[in-house]
């Protein structure tokens, strides 16, 4: 999974046109199918064979293996889009290896921080605030929609909140994007009121979304393209070590100081 979404998001960035937009929809699909997962979750755990739950997964996963081969052919992107080609052939003659140049660039890691950082959170807000509601606020079973509902944030605002960046521009649009965030947490954390917060959670959501998609972009933008794929590799990576250092952690705090360490965190 990890490498089939760091050859999607080197392909749709290489794309030429306006990336920023295909970007949104590549994650605006990957978002519709975050937001799906629980909503048959929550169906499955009330049922005495939960289990059953891995068969859509194997055969979701299945589906999009046989769509990519539909779609790609066993084409390299080079045959692909032509711009791809042109990346490679520019490329310079360098001594040592094409990895050491890409581990040596600041644009690279300070990428890798800020979605290191952002996976993490939105994996630990999309997981936690069951438990969260559940435990807090007396969701209920019932809480588990709501972690459908921060998903749906995510997807609708990578569809709709794209030319919104484009207008404000994408710098300006992180800061924007990242104070309404903080605004819509500190409602959950402070508003006793599972209705209030469940909406607070979707807005959370909403704001979130378009990050990751700005954050490749500017990728597009910022690195040569002879290593872009690598970069974004790794960018990528570093992304999916959060998603499993973050839930971690707070789970850890959780244990010890109670699950109302997930907002502050």
């Amino acid at each position: 999974m990890a490498l089939h979404n760091a050859q999607c998001n080197t392909f749709t960035a290489m794309l030429p046109g306006n990336s920023t937009s295909a970007m949104g929809m590549l994650h605006g699909f990957y978002g519709i199918g975050a937001m799906a997962a629980p909503l048959a979750a929550t169906q499955f755990a009330q049922f005495s064979h939960w289990s059953y739950f891995y068969f859509i997964s194997m055969g979701l996963a299945t589906c999009s293996l046989l769509s990519s081969l539909y779609a790609f052919r066993l084409q390299r992107m080079e045959e692909l889009i032509p711009q791809a080609s042109d990346a490679a052939d520019s490329e310079p003659l360098i001594q040592g290896n094409k990895y050491k140049m890409i581990l040596g660039m600041k644009q690279v890691h300070l990428l890798a921080a800020f979605t290191l950082v952002y996976v993490g959170a939105e994996v630990t807000i999309g997981g936690w605030i069951v438990t969260f509601l559940d435990q807090l606020r007396s969701g209920g079973p019932s809480a588990g929609y709501v972690s459908s509902g921060f998903f749906g944030g995510i997807t609708v605002g990578r569809f709709i909140l794209w030319p919104v960046t484009d207008w404000i521009g994408k710098r300006r649009s992180i800061y924007i994007y990242g104070v309404l965030a903080i605004i819509f947490e500190i409602v959950v954390w402070r508003v006793p009121n599972i209705v209030t917060d469940a909406v607070a959670v979707a807005l959370v959501g909403l704001v979130l979304g378009p990050l990751y998609p700005i954050v490749m972009n500017v990728s597009a933008e910022v690195l040569p393209r002879w290593i872009l794929a690598g970069s974004i590799g790794f960018v990528a990576s570093l992304g999916q070590m959060g998603s499993a250092l973050f839930p971690f952690l707070t789970g850890v705090l959780a244990t010890s100081h109670g699950v109302q360490v997930l907002q502050p965190l």
